[in-house]
């Protein structure tokens, strides 16, 4: 999930909180192929779990340490839509889920990727992630390994694919819901014709 800055953003790249982001970033191929590949869910698990560590790390850090940045703020909703994405495709291709989810939940982010022209005409690159967002992204994250999980037989399996489909049926109402919340604050912020972000040398 996004950090939330808490101060003055810098235009630093080398900082550690975006080291992890992009090394977070570096786990969604591994993860894919850990899926699709040998199958080895709990190793793919294992990814998903060190990168839900690594996200509320690097926001901690960065706000501890001072270190919120344009580019932290860019990365961090980017690596969780990677991995959805990822997550998404490795269940769609082990027809863990039917093909209707797997085009719902990249629509709202394509949906949202047409708002971006919008925003940089008042100099944004990404609109501040809000507790709704984060929390559809926590839903739909604690539903894939669940689903995962429910791709096998007996009762554990059963009730993770129960489980697993509640988190998710939330999780993408919540994610949409989000996604028609942020085309909302664009529309705000078009309106207001005096907006526009601040400058990384301003105080």
């Amino acid at each position: 999930m996004a950090r939330q800055p808490s101060g003055a953003h810098t235009s630093a790249v080398w900082t550690l909180p975006n080291i992890i982001s992009m090394v977070r970033l570096a786990g969604v191929p591994l993860f894919l192929w850990l899926v699709i590949g040998p199958e080895a869910d709990v190793w793919a698990l294992v990814v998903l779990m060190v990168s839900g560590f690594s996200d509320w790390l690097d926001g901690y850090l960065a706000r501890k340490l001072d270190q919120t940045s344009k580019l932290g703020e860019i990365l961090d909703p980017v690596a969780d839509r990677l991995y959805i994405l990822a997550a998404v495709v490795g269940l769609l291709y082990r027809d863990i889920i039917p093909w209707w989810v797997a085009i719902i939940l990249p629509a709202r982010d394509a949906f949202l990727w047409c708002l971006v022209p919008f925003l940089r005409t008042r100099g944004y690159s990404a609109l501040p992630v809000h507790y709704l967002g984060k929390a559809a992204t926590a839903a739909l994250l604690y539903a894939f390994p669940l689903l995962f999980l429910g791709d096998g037989e007996g009762p554990v399996a059963t009730l993770s694919l129960v489980f697993g489909w509640a988190f998710a049926i939330w999780g993408m109402g919540l994610y949409w819901w989000a996604g028609l919340l942020y085309a909302w604050q664009v529309r705000l912020l078009m309106a207001d014709r005096g907006r526009r972000a601040p400058s990384l040398s301003e105080p």
